[in-house]
């Protein structure tokens, strides 16, 4: 089996405890994960040990259902998740890291980090294959996060009103 793990960050202009409201909350993910068409079961706030399930596109028109368990949580600072349902991709976590930063303007706003970790059995197909899917992952973790940063404004911008 080989092991990846894809690392991805960004600044998401709200603070901490704005994007923690939304990034743990289960039923949300679809507002702002690029892959998730729909959250197809959920808990609400994540809670470790509970499950949550979506069904996610994949390579091209490919669908897949996947069911994600939440297996820790630190408050504003972490959160990791693990899923099943993404094949050939086996072991999958999922790793949020958050911090409080400054803007230059003074604001409080958070750096994420936003971390896949995953095998691929196969052999040197296995790497073949993630050598086509993971330039993908890349593009969907920053295009997640830029859908995040985008809904936590809008919401900004709403509760300004």
């Amino acid at each position: 089996m080989n092991k990846y793990v894809v690392t991805e960050q960004a600044v998401i202009n709200a603070p901490v405890g704005r994007v923690w409201d939304v990034v743990s909350r289960t039923d949300r993910y679809a507002e702002w994960v690029a892959g998730a068409i729909e959250v197809t079961d959920h808990h609400g706030v994540a809670t470790v040990g509970r499950t949550y399930a979506e069904r996610n596109r994949t390579l091209g028109p490919l669908k897949t259902d996947s069911v994600w368990t939440v297996r820790e949580i630190e408050p504003f600072k972490r959160r990791v998740d693990t899923g099943i349902g993404f094949a050939p991709l086996q072991d999958v976590t999922n790793v949020f890291e958050f911090r409080p930063i400054q803007s230059e303007d003074g604001r409080e706003v958070t750096e994420m980090l936003y971390q896949v970790e995953y095998t691929i059995g196969l052999g040197p197909l296995g790497v073949l294959l993630n050598g086509i899917q993971e330039p993908g992952m890349r593009a969907a973790m920053r295009t997640s996060m830029t859908h995040l940063d985008r809904l936590l404004r809008s919401e900004s911008s709403t509760t300004a009103r």
